[in-house]
């Protein structure tokens, strides 16, 4: 059974929220602020995670990166608010996935449930990716048996999303390919809340990992309504 962290201040809500989690099958822990969530999070194991942006000490942003530091279990934000530069802000931290408030029952639980699919599939399927156990461009190099990605022989942090995007790019170098393209291969056609502005906000975090200056990318370029592509040559 999978294990939820529920971080969410409104009593009400949290209530709601946790009683129809379990309904659906789901074991929760539930918490009302950052330092609570600290510390639930260093006490068990969680499959998924569920923040709330506004919480009494502090918001669900800085309990993201926290936990981001430490672990790739993906994180859903719940927000009362469906501005795009919130909802940017959080996948840039790190963030999974996002809901705005209010939601229906059905719409969450299918989040939660294509979530942790695709963690857990990620993480199994990822290094299987490419037949090569050794991807080498440049000073970019992945060991793709241990799941390892180094920059400069530093190790650089990816989630499992994020590695599974690298791999998609580094297999296919100096290839165009189109926005639906990656999500078809990243996704694997299961998730259709995944969109198009998520994929973007990815892209971005590996370059901030993999470029010496983001804004001047040399490994992942994009041509303006064609599509991006590995702009590199790959050793194997």
């Amino acid at each position: 059974m999978d294990r939820l962290l529920l971080v969410e201040d409104d009593e009400s809500l949290a209530l709601g929220i946790e009683f129809s989690l379990k309904d659906g099958g789901y074991e929760v822990s539930r918490v009302s602020t950052v330092e609570g969530g600290k510390k639930l999070f260093h006490l068990e194991q969680f499959d998924l995670i569920l923040l709330d942006v506004n919480l009494p000490d502090g918001n669900g942003y800085e309990l993201c990166k926290y936990i981001r530091n430490k672990s790739d279990v993906p994180i859903i934000f719940l927000t009362a608010c469906d501005d795009e530069v919130n909802i940017v802000q959080g996948l840039e931290i790190g963030g999974d996935d996002y809901i705005t408030k209010p939601f229906r029952v059905r719409e969450l639980l299918s989040r939660i449930k294509a979530s942790i699919r695709r963690n857990s599939k990620n993480v199994t399927s990822s290094k299987d990716m490419s037949v090569e156990s050794i991807l080498k461009s440049e000073n970019i190099l992945v060991d793709n048996i241990k799941g390892t990605v180094r920059k400069n022989g530093e190790i650089i942090n990816l989630t499992a999303q994020e590695y599974k995007l690298l791999l998609i790019f580094m297999n296919k170098p100096n290839a165009l390919m189109k926005r639906d393209e990656i999500l078809c291969e990243l996704l694997e056609g299961e998730d259709p809340f995944f969109d198009e502005n998520t994929l973007s906000v990815y892209i971005k975090r590996i370059r901030e990992k993999i470029e010496d200056n983001p804004r001047d990318p040399q490994y992942i370029i994009n041509k303006r309504g064609l599509g991006y592509k590995w702009n590199k040559d790959i050793q194997h």
